[in-house]
């Protein structure tokens, strides 16, 4: 009967509900719709990745708020403060002991280019002793890093002028003749480098101890630049030539959601993923390069790829499920016992039906005993008409009919007794 089974079910659908409620309180919060972006210079690389991340994201349901900022020292310290979420951090800037900072690998290389005068003696940097230098802006990566290069060389503020000069204001200072030497980090395929590559008043510095540089400095590379690479028709540069190189690494404030990092990851495969003039298709995103250890969803990915369920569902509905799992425990401890419970509840209700009458039967049989009273045959009119109301399904028809030829048999014996009394 529908009547039995849904009051039934129903106590059961409560209890279930219930323990969903107090698993509920469990459950971690919901990933945040927005996150803010630490990048550079609207000119430089890291904006215009991050334009790229946010188009990414914007098609999963993910708002991207993109800072300017001076540098990987300001993303740094945005993302310590909480003033952002992400940002692209140059490697070996971040301190690996500062907890609030995670990272999620390294996402392309960053090469360092030093040019010359193309008529100066300078061969290596600890020739620069002595020399004016343009380092980098104040916050910049490129500042840190060519500090740390020139000190490994002897070279530093006591003996040499370094000036905080970056981009078209350092070049200039290169072709006037203001500064010996210009430290630049940037893309192959950055205008300044592209043009100072061409300009035959300058030289690139070939770097012809990399090997060493990566021994003392393990988050520098050591790259090639090939013969051509730059300008195959001008032939440019005219021989290999040996670079340094940092990486540029996606940072994450510790306390990011999960889910966003996982998407983080997804978002850098996809926009570093691609071949360039330092490395192959697939080598970008790694999780090398960088002194920070990584966060536990970018251990993951590197080892197994995107979780099975952002892989086949939407962001929203993976991280929906991933986030409810933790109430399938409580969920199967609930159901194993109800689902043994309800078929024996559910006969018990059924039968209780039937068998609530046989206490009254046995009391009128119990009492014909001691002589026919009239009022015990009306009783059992009354218990008769009674249980044709009684319906039960079909499985249970016979213990009906066994209640009822029971009945008659005490009617029997009643009558029986009534006939002798008379």
């Amino acid at each position: 009967m529908i009547g039995d089974k849904l009051k039934t079910i129903l106590p059961a659908l409560l209890l279930t509900l219930l323990g969903f409620a107090v698993a509920y309180q469990f459950v971690d919060p919901a990933p945040p719709s927005e996150l803010t972006f630490s990048a550079g210079s609207k000119q430089g690389a890291y904006y215009a990745h991050a334009l790229a991340y946010r188009d990414y994201l914007k098609q999963r349901g993910i708002t991207v708020n993109i800072l300017e900022s001076a540098g990987s020292l300001e993303n740094v310290e945005r993302l310590k403060s909480a003033g952002a979420d992400v940002a692209f951090v140059q490697s070996g800037i971040a301190d690996p002991e500062d907890v609030e900072l995670m990272s999620l690998g390294s996402m392309y290389y960053e090469p360092l280019w030093v040019f010359v005068r193309a008529n100066s003696p300078f061969k290596s940097l600890n020739a620069l002793k002595g020399a004016s230098v343009a380092v980098g802006a104040e916050g910049s990566g490129t500042r840190v890093l060519s500090l740390q290069l020139l000190k490994e060389n002897g070279v530093d503020a006591s003996n040499s002028s370094l000036l905080p000069e970056s981009g078209s204001d350092a070049i200039a200072s290169l072709l006037t003749g203001r500064v010996d030497a210009v430290f630049l980090v940037a893309s192959a395929r950055a205008e300044t480098v592209y043009q100072l590559n061409r300009n035959a008043k300058v030289r690139l510095l070939d770097f012809d101890r990399a090997d060493a540089y990566t021994r003392r400095i393990p988050t520098l590379s050591a790259l090639t630049l090939p013969q051509g690479a730059l300008d195959l028709g001008r032939d440019e540069p005219r021989q290999d030539m040996q670079l340094l190189a940092a990486t540029a690494t996606l940072m994450v404030n510790a306390n990011l959601h999960p889910a966003l990092q996982d998407l983080l990851m997804q978002a850098a495969a996809h926009v570093h993923g691609g071949r360039s003039l330092f490395s192959t298709a697939g080598e970008f995103p790694t999780a090398l390069y960088t002194a920070l250890p990584l966060s536990k969803e970018a251990e993951r990915y590197y080892k197994s790829g995107p979780s099975f369920l952002q892989r086949y569902l939407p962001f929203w509905a993976a991280t929906l499920v991933d986030r409810l799992k933790v109430m399938l425990l409580p969920f199967i401890a609930l159901l194993i016992p109800l689902f043994k419970v309800m078929p024996p509840l559910y006969r018990w209700r059924v039968r209780s039906r039937i068998y609530r009458w046989y206490e009254e039967l046995s009391r009128i049989d119990e009492a014909l005993a001691d002589g026919f009273d009239q009022t015990l045959l009306d009783e059992l009119d009354r218990i008769e008409t009674d249980i044709r109301q009684v319906h039960v399904p079909l499985s249970y028809a016979d213990e009906l009919y066994n209640l009822r030829m029971h009945l008659s048999l005490i009617r029997d014996s009643a009558e029986k007794e009534r006939n002798e009394y008379e």
